[in-house]
């Protein structure tokens, strides 16, 4: 089973006010277990960073000027992604931006169907506790002592490992698997969506 770790971070909260992605980090998972397969991309959002946003990632407008803009990586990105399932810590957010940016090149929406939102899993198994992914990495004693501001892969790696403890921590992954299966059907499932 292959699923695809992501976050993005952004000039803003909403695109509906024109703001854009900067950064755009996704991990591959196959029987939840990284595979060491990632995508990473930082964006030039054609706009001005918000001073709250750049507090929050530390992203500021000359470094992104120099970078790629969504369209020019969305097929590797749509590539990488193909049709794994999306784990997503406040996946509306998320999606939101990624389907605002396919939106302006006219192409299809990911589904929300396709996401597992770990907030909402957190908020079920663990109500009224605190559900922030350093929160979570705090009650399953992950070191995220590495995130002194947020960055997409960065985050995305962490929440692999709390996604892991989410669902019952290592044990779906300890089939008896031999040899390459895992890399091979990680690869059958990105070639089916290459054109």
């Amino acid at each position: 089973m292959r699923e695809v770790v992501l976050d993005t971070e952004t000039t803003g909260l909403d695109p509906g006010e024109g703001h854009r992605i900067v950064e755009i980090g996704c991990i591959e998972l196959v029987n939840h277990i990284p595979t060491g397969e990632v995508f990473h991309s930082y964006l030039n959002p054609g706009r001005g960073m918000s001073r709250d946003a750049f507090a929050v990632h530390g992203l500021d407008d000359a470094f992104l000027a120099k970078q790629k803009a969504f369209a020019d990586i969305a097929e590797a990105f749509l590539a990488f992604v193909g049709g794994a399932t999306l784990v997503i810590h406040n996946a509306d957010f998320d999606l939101k931006f990624i389907n605002h940016e396919l939106g302006l090149m006219r192409r299809g929406e990911l589904e929300v169907d396709r996401v597992i939102d770990t907030l909402e899993l957190a908020r079920h198994k663990f109500p009224g506790a605190p559900a922030s992914l350093d929160a979570l990495c705090r009650r399953f004693g992950i070191d995220n002592s590495a995130r002194v501001r947020h960055g997409a892969l960065l985050d995305a790696e962490l929440l692999s490992c709390v996604y892991v403890e989410l669902i019952g921590g290592r044990q779906p992954a300890l089939g008896l698997q031999h040899g390459p299966a895992p890399r091979a059907d990680a690869e059958a499932d990105r070639a089916a969506i290459r054109p």
